[in-house]
């Protein structure tokens, strides 16, 4: 396993990756940016530039791995954990940028007309369930993305069209929609502690989502002839 997720990271992930995981979380200082928005960045790697549309199909990087002596429930295995340290680091960097966001904030609410730079949604006030919300999110993907894309191999729109679909709509309904709905204000300034209990139910439910898109994607694949 440590020797195909050294072969994820140098060879199967592009490099612009790693730009888009140390550039898009600077979106946080924007004031008033939506800021559940700013995840639905991170999915442009897994078509264009992760799971096979560019680097990964013109390297043959599938065809390659199923080559390998290595089991393809490994294969599957590694390029899920590959994804997971992906979203893990941005979210690490989007946290480091909190307190920095919260200055910026401050300081424009301060010297600006009231509601100028009010957050749409979901505000800074409420990040730690933002972040809940988000690692679901991206679970959620992962649960639309990778069964379709190893049931050929191949299925790079169709999964990319519906992973990015989904994500959309529920990033939507959760972050910004609900906020504004009579008696779901209360999201914007839930208790600190509350927010953490619904991030610690967040992480295990995403590691039970995984879990269940480890065990389809693999099966899939076993059927898959090349």
């Amino acid at each position: 396993m440590k020797a195909l997720l050294y072969k994820e990271l140098r060879l199967a992930m592009h490099p612009i990756c790693y730009m888009f995981i140390l550039l898009f979380p600077l979106l946080i200082l924007i004031p008033a940016y939506p800021l559940g928005v700013g995840f639905i960045y991170i999915l442009a790697c897994y078509p264009i530039l992760f799971l096979g549309a560019n680097k990964g199909r013109q390297s043959n990087d599938l065809l390659y791995s199923v080559l390998l002596p290595v089991r393809k429930k490994d294969i599957v295995l590694a390029r899920i954990l590959t994804v997971v340290m992906m979203q893990v680091a941005y979210m690490v960097l989007i946290v480091a940028l909190y307190p920095l966001a919260r200055l910026i904030n401050d300081a424009m609410i301060q010297h600006s007309e009231p509601g100028k730079y009010a957050i749409p949604g979901l505000g800074l006030n409420s990040y730690v369930l933002l972040l809940a919300i988000g690692i679901i999110g991206y679970a959620v993907a992962d649960l639309i993305f990778f069964p379709i894309y190893y049931k050929k191999g191949r299925s790079i729109a169709m999964s990319t069209l519906l992973t990015i679909l989904g994500f959309v709509i529920y990033i939507g309904v959760f972050t910004i929609l609900l906020p504004y709905i009579p008696g779901l204000e209360i999201m914007n300034n839930m208790h600190l502690g509350i927010q953490f209990a619904i991030l610690g139910g967040a992480i295990l439910l995403s590691i039970l989502f995984h879990f269940v898109v480890y065990k389809v994607s693999s099966r899939r694949l076993e059927k898959v002839d090349f």
